[in-house]
């Protein structure tokens, strides 16, 4: 490993455009849904609802969380039809399987989705043995990333010291919280979110390639 990560005994990994490409656009087929959702429950066109989905997520973290702001919305209800969706653009992922399975300590799932939508990503991938736990939304206590309670209640619930963990993920804005507890953070750079901040001290690294990037620092001995 190398140096200065050999204290690192928690691994903690981002879901969706982060333990598979965004290229896969699995995503945009969730977040089609997510604007249908909106649409079809407020009675709007597609464009309104559209933006409407996006200034809560901006404000909220998650659009769930703006839609049970606002409109008391079942969250088991959303996130069942948001996430009925056909997962065939992904692909089983060895090479990240096995420079998953390299890694010393703990791993665990960090996801702003539901647990049964991570398992069925996880089994598609094959690292549905990969990690420990799923900390999904429900988990959360449906307040999610980059909620500051969010990473506190993932500390606690697994005994997690911050400052021996690594956090990987593609939204940039949820590694800031991260940092601020001491994690060491690592930034998916490929294409699903821009860092907009100026100040970028909360991330660590920065890589386009996941696999690549684990590989490399295990071999930086």
């Amino acid at each position: 490993m190398r140096a200065e990560l050999r204290s690192i005994d928690t691994w903690i990994f981002d879901l969706d455009n982060t333990l598979y490409p965004a290229r896969a656009d699995l995503f945009g087929r969730v977040d089609w849904r997510i604007t249908d959702y909106v649409a079809r429950l407020l009675g709007l066109d597609r464009v309104e609802a559209r933006r409407l989905q996006k200034a809560w997520f901006m404000d909220h973290g998650t659009t769930l969380a703006g839609l049970m702001a606002e409109h008391a919305v079942d969250p088991h209800d959303f996130l069942a039809y948001v996430h009925d969706i056909e997962m065939d653009v992904l692909e089983h992922d060895a090479p990240l399987a096995a420079a998953i399975a390299r890694l010393p300590g703990r791993k665990l799932v960090f996801t702003n989705g539901d647990k049964p939508y991570a398992l069925k990503v996880l089994d598609r991938l094959g690292l549905g043995d990969a990690f420990e736990a799923v900390h999904d939304l429900h988990a959360m206590n449906l307040v999610p990333k980059p909620n500051a309670s969010a990473y506190r209640g993932l500390c606690d619930a697994y005994a997690i010291e911050p400052t021996a963990a690594l956090f990987v993920e593609d939204m940039a804005r949820n590694l800031a919280p991260a940092k601020a507890i001491g994690m060491t953070t690592v930034w998916i750079d490929n294409g699903s979110e821009q860092a907009a901040d100026a100040d970028r001290s909360y991330i660590d690294y920065t890589v386009a390639d996941l696999a690549g990037w684990l590989n490399t620092i295990m071999e930086d001995a």
